[in-house]
């Protein structure tokens, strides 16, 4: 997403009508919100969201039904290494694997209105193919055990955050 315009939020706090003005005859429509003690924001009208939302679970609801049969499939497993070059790592079968999750989770989140759980979905999955990219890092993790037993796993301790 880009986004034109970035403004400091004291603007909006004390010029609200300009920077309503600013937003309107802004060519994205939208306005970065810039604050010195905490992450930015994003001013856009409502009917703008909505119609994104909208439009976003169009797309992912569209590739998740493509994905249901092998003929329309094919197309969006053709296309989707563009989009993820490091597809072409995984064997075909990860990478059909990959194509259901990353559509079933897109399509779930993109119901919810909550794109975050698409993230790390992307990213597990381009770990994986930086396994299979690597021939000494695939052999050593798949490589069967010796059957040693180095005892119970102690608990892990709680992070500070």
């Amino acid at each position: 997403m880009s986004i034109a315009e970035e403004i400091p939020f004291s603007q909006l706090i004390q010029h609200s009508r300009e920077t309503l003005a600013r937003l309107e005859k802004s060519q994205s429509r939208q306005l970065r919100l810039v604050r010195r003690d905490g992450e930015d924001l994003v001013l856009e009208s409502a009917k703008r969201a909505e119609a994104d939302s909208q439009a976003l679970l169009t797309a992912a609801r569209l590739i998740s039904e493509m994905l249901r049969s092998n003929e329309t499939a094919a197309p969006v497993l053709k296309v989707l290494p563009i989009v993820f070059p490091w597809m072409r790592f995984l064997p075909d079968t990860a990478a059909q694997e990959f194509a259901a999750e990353f559509a079933g989770t897109a399509r779930a989140a993109a119901e919810m209105g909550n794109m975050a759980p698409v993230g790390p979905v992307i990213e597990a999955w381009r770990a994986t193919a930086e396994v299979y990219a690597d021939p000494s890092l695939h052999k050593a993790l798949t490589a069967p055990l010796d059957g040693t037993d180095y005892g119970p796993v102690p608990e892990p301790e709680a992070c500070a955050g």
